[in-house]
């Protein structure tokens, strides 16, 4: 790993002490990096401190020695100050709106969060700029669960940046043999294959739910990488961006195995459990839920076909049930597959 950013810039800020953020900031120390984890709990925070590990959501993982949970970012230094968007994608425009207060709108920021904001329709990288973000600016996706990032499970993700140098700021600090990280400059379309392969997930686990077996649950996989790619399409952004990490490689893993929340939240509905219920046993933060209707909302305004993202808005609103939504989807007319 180079040392390059680091020695230009100040300790990484994480936001958001959740899972994900937990995990990425053990990274971000375990590199040596002097990290500071932020949480909205204060009482949390200070657990976090005393304990060394988050007890919460990942017990197994101890924090290295550079890692530093805060309980308010008053005190951060003046210098350039690398920030890491780990909280929820709905939550991200108050927290950047009250880290401006503090923090310069200059420092480099990386957004990990996925989804969009139901309220103003609007992805990561927009709302960032919109609160008036002028520094380098950064999307890190790609097929990882949180406790096996913070175990050092072998991971590869991808840093997005319109500029390179940009991009390269985040490589240099998250880079190591276990957690690999590529370049891409396709921000809005690592930011697309981010929020559908959720809604994706539910589907997929609705047909566990149901019963349905590896060749449906396949099925809905490729069917739903398609629907990706039109989106994206229409949306602006590269066709090849789906074929990667932050695509289909994002599609499969949260499709598949049970450590995704969608996943479990689909199961669930497909068992028959009300999405309320659903939603509180599948654990905190079901992305998928608060995404599909912005992006069934997306997809008609560009008149783009996307049958199963409709099938799981329909599901959470209640005008369907599991079984007649994956009839829907199978009744549909024959159709050339790339079209």
């Amino acid at each position: 790993m180079t040392s390059s950013s680091r020695d230009r810039l100040g300790p990484a800020l994480v936001l958001g002490a959740g899972a994900w953020g937990t995990a990425l900031a053990i990274v971000l120390a375990g590199n040596g990096v002097p990290t500071l984890l932020w949480g909205r709990s204060r009482e949390r925070q200070r657990r976090l401190a005393e304990e060394r590990r988050n007890r919460d959501y990942l017990p197994d993982a101890a924090f290295p020695p550079a890692l530093e949970p805060i309980e308010d970012w008053s005190a951060l230094p003046s210098e350039a100050l690398p920030v890491v968007a780990a909280v929820p994608g709905r939550a991200l425009r108050s927290a950047l709106e009250r880290l401006r207060e503090t923090v310069s709108p200059e420092s480099p920021l990386c957004l990990c969060c996925k989804g969009v904001d139901p309220e103003t329709r609007q992805f990561g990288h927009e709302i960032a700029e919109a609160c008036g973000w002028r520094g380098p600016l950064t999307v890190l996706s790609g097929p990882s669960f949180a406790a096996e990032v913070a175990a050092a499970v072998p991971t590869a993700v991808i840093v997005a940046a319109r500029h390179p140098e940009h991009a390269r700021i985040f490589l240099d600090l998250f880079h190591n043999d276990r957690f690999r990280v590529y370049l891409h400059g396709d921000v809005l379309g690592v930011e697309i294959g981010a929020t559908v392969k959720n809604v994706a997930a539910i589907a997929a686990g609705v047909a566990n739910g149901l019963g349905l077996g590896a060749n449906a649950r396949a099925a809905l996989v490729t069917r739903a990488l398609a629907e990706t790619v039109r989106l994206g399409r229409a949306l602006g952004a590269r066709d090849e961006t789906f074929m990667g990490l932050s695509g289909l490689g994002d599609l499969v893993l949260s499709c598949t195995d049970d450590q995704s929340r969608n996943l479990r939240f689909g199961r669930a509905l497909g068992q028959g459990m009300p999405v309320a219920q659903a939603a509180a046993n599948a654990g905190p933060t079901v992305e998928g839920m608060h995404s599909a209707g912005v992006i069934d909302e997306l997809a008609r305004r560009h008149e783009v076909d996307m049958p199963i993202v409709e099938q799981v808005v329909r599901l959470l609103q209640g005008r369907t049930s599991p079984r007649e939504a994956m009839a829907a989807l199978l009744q549909r007319p024959p159709r050339n597959e790339f079209r």
